[in-house]
């Protein structure tokens, strides 16, 4: 066990200023002073890593080259350290690197001050210019901390000083200077000359400055960061913008925020500080908004991310009052200026709250206007955070506690409003996406398990709220069937949506799950590959039977499954899709076992009888956002365990009601080649994208069915009824064809059947008009005439 000595000084040194230890004790003995001072270097490789790796995976083979941490590793282990001496708060060494081939050694003297745990400042003669500490700083750092007791050490400078006499200090001083007289006499020169003068400042100033005596009480004690060069980098970064590895490097700063803020460093909010107004001085917004020109995908992802990243520092659950106001004041200045990118999408401010029961909506239009009234910048969403709190009694005790129940409460009275029939703990009176941005705040602040605590709580809401929504279903499902369409119930999707909320629940409980290697957890840069997330079940407390990981798949379906209107704008609708295939890859890393099958096969039921409120329901908004992709994914792991279930959810995925109000059904476009429709509809600008999903799933539908004739039939019949493309009917009677006739087996005759009905759908509206387009005829041709043949190839056999 550690002495008492070292313990208590171990607690001094993380959180007093040297300079108050001495103004609190007339006399430290010397032995206190020397614990002190060696318990002031950090302690933990984890920041030293922080501080000196990229936030992304480099490419293999650069991989040394380009992470300081690796490299400072590699020196360190090769004896590359030596001649390491701690002055009080100040610690040097020399550091020689191997040259290369023909080249002499390289040596390098390092020089890192210290405080309360924290490396303060850093200098290398190396001279590297860069975000990150040099291999040459990580080496002499990480050598204190395995080798500490080897270092040698000293007490500051001045106490040294303190127990000289007269002529020993002019010995001292007449030798420093003779040993350093080039670099150091002018300003000794200068320095006796103002002591000699008898009014002069440095006579008036008690004491005198000592560079090893460690931080003053009024001093900031954060870690070293170089701004100036965060801000260069970031200016080079967004210059070179059209390049991927440059928005590549800009995410990997994000994640670095991220880091730090997990960390509880004060550097994640002064680092975004200084990236945001970086990226309010790019020159390009100017120029954008002279033009009228909408700002290219890429840069519009990392405005995203950015306002985003402002939610989470706003939101925090720790900072000071006055940091807060400080961020808000920024922000307010940012959001007003004109170059301040807008808000891509039609989403409001204050949208509906979660609520234990949810009635049908009467229709879009009141909310519509609402919505578009006011402008709303990136940065809006980080100042409505700012109105936020998380000192609701409610929320405090939900955080607190895994095992949270109306028993706890001590006023049974009120529990209708906190808790559900099962005694759960609810989340109510606010938006779901500022819920779930609470849940990512907690994450990316260091408090994994209240930001599950929460998660729990929101999923119980969403739980009852589809309960109550269900029962309001049954009660005019009659009235809406008869309708045959329905005003939605969600004008916001929530995938797609600004602040990610199905995402930021589903990594929260995924992350509770994941297998992770304590090395590559601790040093996210030091492996040489890429490994493949691995997750197992995690019970969740107090919910029997229940998992993070089913709860994880259990709200990635709710989200995309969930009935909503399609947003405005290209980039907000491209949003919609690279956020769904975003969340289907995050579910396809995970391995279904029997638990997830049940879980996956309850959902897939609730959405085909969840009405309006499902995108899968019976009846359909006519722009709600389709299902095809989500569908394919269900289709593809159901099919196995539950056949029925996967096709009746796929083929009531096959719907694209946009197209059905203007088209009969099974009647193709006017040209094979004008699948976007944009005279009919131009606010649908990714709707060939759609319809090519819509496709796929109909070609997996297809392929999945060969040799079941039932299937292949109900299948045909709903590709004739949705899918009007003549282009994409002509794809998908080529699939079939190929399937159909595979080169070591007998063919298929239902399925080159159902290829050739399909060239012939092709085909028959071509032959009742004129004018047809020359592609449009040489599809049909080639179509009917392959399918014909395979059809006699058949026949023959």
């Amino acid at each position: 066990p550690e002495a008492l000595l070292d313990l208590s000084a171990k607690r001094v040194a993380e959180s007093w200023a040297f300079e108050q230890v001495e103004e609190r004790f007339s006399r430290v003995p010397e032995p206190v002073q020397k614990r002190i001072v060696f318990w002031s270097f950090p302690r933990s490789e984890r920041e030293i890593c922080m501080y000196s790796s990229l936030g992304y995976q480099p490419p293999e083979g650069e991989h040394d080259a380009r992470v300081p941490f690796t490299r400072g590793l590699h020196l360190l282990q090769s004896g590359a350290v030596d001649r390491v001496l701690q002055v009080g708060f100040h610690l040097s060494g020399n550091i020689r690197e191997p040259g290369g081939p023909g080249e002499p050694e390289r040596l390098y003297h390092v020089s890192i001050s210290f405080d309360r745990c924290k490396i303060t400042s850093v200098s290398c003669g190396c001279d590297n210019r860069d975000l990150f500490y040099c291999a040459h700083v990580v080496a002499l750092s990480l050598y204190r901390i395995r080798h500490a007791r080897q270092v040698e050490l000293r007490l500051p400078i001045s106490e040294t000083l303190s127990q000289m006499n007269r002529d020993q200090l002019q010995k001292f001083v007449q030798y420093l200077i003779s040993a350093h007289h080039t670099e150091v006499l002018p300003t000794a020169q200068r320095l006796a000359d103002e002591i000699l003068l008898l009014g002069s400042e440095i006579n008036l100033v008690h004491g005198a400055p000592d560079p090893t005596a460690g931080a003053g009480i009024e001093d900031a004690n954060c870690w070293h960061l170089d701004e100036e060069q965060i801000q260069e980098q970031v200016k080079q970064l967004l210059s070179n913008g059209g390049y991927y590895g440059a928005s590549q490097q800009l995410r990997s700063m994000f994640c670095k925020v991220r880091e730090m803020l997990r960390m509880r460093d004060s550097n994640g909010a002064r680092m975004l500080i200084l990236m945001t107004e970086q990226f309010l001085q790019d020159p390009r917004l100017a120029l954008w908004r002279q033009q009228g020109a909408g700002m290219t995908d890429k840069c519009r992802q990392l405005w995203d991310e950015l306002g985003a990243l402002w939610v989470c520092v706003v939101l925090s659950p720790h900072c000071k009052p006055e940091e807060q106001a400080s961020w808000l004041q920024l922000l307010d200045k940012w959001d007003k200026l004109d170059v301040c990118p807008l808000e891509e999408g039609n989403y409001s401010f204050d949208g509906p709250s979660l609520q234990p029961t949810m009635a049908l909506s009467p229709g879009p239009e009141e909310e519509e206007v609402v919505a578009a009234s006011s402008r709303h910048t990136v940065f809006g969403r980080a100042l409505q955070a700012g109105l936020l709190h998380w000192s609701d009694a409610h929320l405090q005790r939900i955080l607190a506690s895994d095992c949270y129940g109306p028993s706890l409460t001590g006023h049974m009275g009120s529990d209708k409003l906190t808790f559900d029939p099962q005694g759960r703990p609810l989340w109510l009176g606010e938006p779901f996406p500022t819920a779930c941005a609470r849940v990512d705040t907690l994450r990316a602040h260091g408090y994994p398990r209240q930001a599950l605590r929460l998660a729990g709580a929101i999923i119980n809401t969403l739980r009852l709220q589809r309960r109550h929504q269900l029962e309001s279903y049954k009660q005019q499902k009659k009235e809406l069937l008869q309708k045959g369409s329905t005003c939605i119930t969600n004008m916001e999707g929530w995938v797609g949506h600004p602040l990610d909320p199905i995402g930021c629940l589903c990594r929260a409980l995924l992350e509770a799950c994941r297998l992770e290697e304590e090395t590559l957890a601790l040093y996210p840069d030091s492996g040489s590959e890429k490994r493949k997330a691995a997750y197992q079940h995690v019970l969740v407390p107090g919910s029997p039977g229940e998992s993070y990981l089913a709860l994880a798949l259990e709200v990635a379906l709710l989200g995309l499954g969930q009935q909503r209107a399609l947003p405005e704008g290209l980039y907000a609708q491209d949003k919609v899709v690279r956020n769904e295939e975003q969340l289907l890859a995050l579910l396809e890393e995970v391995e279904l076992d029997e638990r997830l099958v049940q879980v996956m096969r309850k959902q897939a039921g609730l959405l085909l009888e969840g009405g309006p409120f499902s995108g899968f329901g019976e009846v359909l908004f006519r722009e709600s956002v389709p299902m095809h992709t989500c569908a394919r994914y269900l289709f593809t792991a159901l099919l196995p365990h539950d056949p029925d279930l996967a096709y009746r959810l796929a083929l009531r995925a096959m719907r694209l009601p946009v197209l059905e109000t203007v088209l009969p059904a099974g009647e193709p476009h006017s040209n094979p080649l004008d699948s976007v429709m944009s005279n009919h509809f131009p606010r649908w600008f990714i709707l060939g994208h759609l319809e090519t999903r819509q496709c796929e799933l109909a070609s997996a539908m297809l392929t999945a069915a060969k040799g079941d004739p039932k299937w292949l039939h109900a299948v045909l019949g709903s590709i004739q009824q949705n899918i009007h493309s003549p282009a994409l009917l002509f794809k998908l009677a080529q699939d079939a064809c190929k399937t159909a006739t595979p080169a070591s087996a007998p063919p298929d005759t239902t399925l080159l059947g159902i290829a050739l009905e399909l060239g012939l759908q092709v085909g028959a509206p071509r032959r009742m008009g004129e004018g047809n387009a020359a592609c449009g005829r040489g599809l049909r041709v080639s179509e009917t005439s392959e399918a014909g043949a395979q059809s006699s190839r058949v026949s023959k056999s």
